[in-house]
């Protein structure tokens, strides 16, 4: 009986390690989206001084005033559920370029350049950077055709 405790007891202790784990990681994470959406965006057409979260919520007011509506709307629902998954995969394309999923991409200006063999400590800024970068593709430049959202304020357009 005592063995079947130990091991009630280690599965309990892995158990409890790993959901700590994992909440210390979601904090982490939220304290860096929070931390980087609050800087000055890195790309370059963006206006000097705008932050990320600065950048939405333009959008988001862009997008109350565009018609037809469910172009705006849609065009921020694409990015909320696309965007996190292009941005882990141009992310992991940066930085392994013969890996797997390279060779079955196509070229796009958001998948950095440079980051290949990137640390595992520069991967988020090379993701927040790829994050910033499909963001203003999908909602801040004019698109060739389709649902335009109009110039973001500051850019002079």
């Amino acid at each position: 009986m005592e063995a079947g405790k130990t091991v009630k007891k280690l599965i309990r202790i892995f158990a409890l390690s790993l959901r700590n784990a994992i909440l210390l990681l979601i904090c982490a994470f939220l304290l860096f989206v929070t931390y980087r959406g609050n800087q000055p965006m890195q790309v370059s057409a963006a206006p000097a001084g705008m932050s990320y979260f600065q950048f939405i919520a333009e959008r988001i007011q862009a997008a109350k005033t565009v018609e037809p509506a469910r172009c705006g709307w849609g065009m921020l629902l694409s990015l909320a559920v696309l965007g996190p998954i292009y941005s882990v995969v141009y992310t992991a394309v940066a930085v392994n370029p013969a890996g797997f999923l390279a060779r079955g991409a196509n070229p796009d200006a958001a998948i950095p350049r440079g980051a290949a063999g990137a640390s595992w400590h520069e991967i988020p800024g090379v993701w927040w950077n790829t994050v910033e970068r499909l963001s203003w593709t999908m909602l801040g430049r004019a698109p060739a055709r389709g649902c335009y959202l109009g110039p973001v304020a500051g850019t002079g357009e």
